[in-house]
């Protein structure tokens, strides 16, 4: 069976291209590129929102893309039980339009990180179901405002309904800091609760290749696949 994918591009988008390499490079189906100011999705099966800077963060991370005119047919491909992949200023786009629990703040240092960070599963679903639980994998993070705040009913919503899918942890052999934006319970990523949207701050579509770093980021596209 064929696997559709796409990316969706917006004016400061910086991630887009090394999102579409990720996707042509492991699942050997069609990958379309669509223009943030397209009425509609073509029939896929993932979408991915990518990293960057949307519209230069101006406001607040996300917001002017939320207005954007796809994004109307990006909720309606979630409903639909279409999956989604948002990947940092991703993670906060989907986010800001209400489709994941949560705000992504300015990190807790108040500074820019541009490093690999260690992360590991809390709960399961199909973007994780290949990694084990105690396995820590090594990858990038590149955001200022990737400090995860909930109040706590929703924190508790998240735990109850299984919906945390990753969270820093310590790098093996390493003195690494586990939280390194001060996310609340350590969040890394979540899904939402019919498990067919993950958004997360680290970017597995920047560890993957022999000359990267670290190949973990394959884990996540991987599960999705099986």
């Amino acid at each position: 069976m064929s696997f559709k994918s796409a990316v969706i591009t917006f004016p400061g988008s910086n991630c887009d291209r090394d999102a579409l390499v990720y996707l042509k490079a492991l699942t050997n189906g069609e990958v379309l590129n669509i223009w943030h100011e397209e009425n509609s999705l073509p029939n896929v099966d993932l979408v991915i929102v990518p990293g960057g800077f949307s519209f230069g963060d101006y406001l607040r991370s996300g917001a002017m893309a939320s207005k954007s005119k796809i994004i109307n047919d990006l909720i309606n491909h979630s409903k639909k039980g279409g999956y989604i992949l948002g990947i940092c200023n991703g993670f906060q786009i989907l986010s800001e339009i209400g489709l994941l629990k949560g705000a992504l703040i300015q990190n807790k240092r108040l500074k820019f990180l541009g490093k690999n960070c260690f992360i590991k599963k809390r709960y399961q679903s199909d973007f994780n179901c290949l990694i084990n639980k105690d396995q820590v994998l090594k990858i990038p993070v590149a955001h200022n405002e990737g400090n995860f705040y909930c109040d706590d009913s929703d924190l508790k919503y998240l735990h109850d309904n299984e919906l945390i899918a990753f969270e820093y942890c310590e790098g093996k052999f390493s003195n690494s800091i586990a939280n390194i934006n001060g996310s609340i319970d350590n969040i890394a990523g979540i899904t939402n609760k019919d498990k067919n949207i993950l958004g997360m701050m680290p970017h597995p579509e920047r560890a993957f290749q022999n000359f990267h770093s670290s190949q973990d980021g394959k884990l996540i596209l991987e599960s999705l696949l099986s």
